[in-house]
């Protein structure tokens, strides 16, 4: 199955402003009915209009290619790591994490994540793929003073 990352809306049937009902019901059923490990988490919002709403989707990249994560004309797990930086340049500035291990187009609320890289050993999928992919709503990564801007701005915290 090809599950589509639209940020900041969601992925697939996941969406970002679920309640946790809808959300756990919904993740219980897409990990259950996944045979090739390809794995959905939700984060919740902390405090105001964001409280127990969905604010982040996270999706474990699969053991077997059954089913498949795109960005665009982008799959974020089949192709090397270094590969899906390239191409989500053409879509997206991307923004390179300080370890070198993962990437966020903050303008998308959008982020890559593996835990060591290994952009020259493909028998090294753990550093050679990203293994996670995130979606978040607006203001999910904000700073202390970016999130007051937001607000002052009109705009809702991230949490």
């Amino acid at each position: 199955m090809d599950f589509e990352l639209d940020p900041p809306r969601g992925v697939g049937p996941l969406r970002l402003g679920m309640t946790a009902e809808e959300a756990r019901s919904t993740v219980d059923t897409l990990n259950r009915d996944r045979p090739s490990g390809l794995r959905f988490d939700v984060g919740f919002g902390a405090a105001g209009p964001t409280l127990h709403r969905v604010n982040a989707i996270e999706v474990w990249r699969p053991s077997v290619p059954d089913d498949v994560v795109r960005f665009r004309d982008v799959d974020v797990f089949g192709l090397p790591a270094k590969e899906v930086v390239a191409r989500i340049r053409r879509h997206a500035a991307l923004e390179e994490f300080e370890s070198g291990s993962g990437y966020a187009a903050k303008d998308l609320y959008l982020a890559f994540w593996r835990p060591f890289v290994a952009d020259d050993d493909p028998g090294e999928e753990e550093g050679y793929f990203f293994q996670t992919v995130a979606v978040a709503r607006p203001g999910y990564g904000d700073t202390p003073a970016e999130a007051a801007a937001r607000i002052a701005a009109g705009g809702e915290p991230g949490y």
